[in-house]
């Protein structure tokens, strides 16, 4: 008789008793079902597909170093939220320093993006350089609402902090978005 497997987080899912799941089968199942959804966050936050990527498997990496002490595996998938907001956010402090560093050397950087396929649309070039100009709590409150379409709770989960800071950074961002949007479009008029 075969079980199908459910993947711990997944909405709507019912998990099996803790003890029937290895890290290697959870993140296994974790990985077919939410692997693109986590690279699109990520893009979001570090606009450099390869680089998402490379965030992505480092946070399935670490959650696989950690199983054991995961307190519920049912949380896997905010958990793996979780680490994939952290080291978007260090491969942008990453990305500052080599960039201060390079500034100071005074090497031009003559090449194209790595994402500008991805990229390609101009509305989509706008909104990203929007969001990009937010300040980073913002950002990543506005990827989780409105790319991944996460509850309040869930947010405030992925990133530890409370709903109404969820609320309070949802809504100063979105603000702020408009008005980058609309001086975009005004611009492009």
């Amino acid at each position: 008789m075969t079980h199908a497997m459910a993947v711990p987080g997944a909405a709507g899912a019912v998990s099996p008793p803790e003890s029937t799941w290895d890290a290697d089968t959870a993140l296994t199942n974790l990985y077919a079902a939410h692997w693109r959804q986590l690279v699109r966050l990520s893009v979001l936050l570090v606009r450099d597909v390869a680089t998402a990527e490379e965030v992505v498997q480092d946070a399935f990496v670490a959650v696989h170093d950690r199983w054991s002490r995961l307190r519920d595996t049912d949380k896997a998938l905010a958990y793996l939220r979780q680490t994939v907001v952290n080291r978007s956010r260090s491969a942008l402090r990453h990305r500052t320093v080599v960039a201060r560093h390079a500034a100071r050397e005074t090497v031009p950087n003559n090449g194209a993006p790595a994402d500008a396929p991805v990229l390609a649309a101009a509305r989509r070039a706008a909104v990203l350089d929007a969001m990009k100009a937010l300040p980073e709590r913002q950002r990543e409150v506005l990827a989780l609402r409105y790319y991944l379409d996460l509850s309040e709770a869930e947010i405030a989960d992925a990133l530890g902090i409370s709903r109404g800071a969820v609320k309070s950074h949802a809504s100063r961002g979105s603000a702020t978005l408009r008005t980058l949007l609309s001086e975009y479009l005004e611009d492009r008029s």
